[in-house]
């Protein structure tokens, strides 16, 4: 997610397209919410990790 999220933002940096770029933002700060909390050991969604 965070890959994904990252190449969505570098994208619409590059096209100018600001919808690209806020979908990519949340992307990265989602997925790295995801990866601290799976990191930490907490269950997320009844797993220990989100994939």
């Amino acid at each position: 997610m965070i890959v994904l999220g990252a190449i969505l933002l570098i994208i619409g940096l590059l096209v100018g397209i600001s919808l690209l770029t806020t979908v990519g933002s949340v992307l990265v700060v989602v997925g790295a919410v995801l990866w601290i909390l799976g990191a930490s050991g907490r269950k997320i969604g009844g797993r220990k990790h989100y994939f």
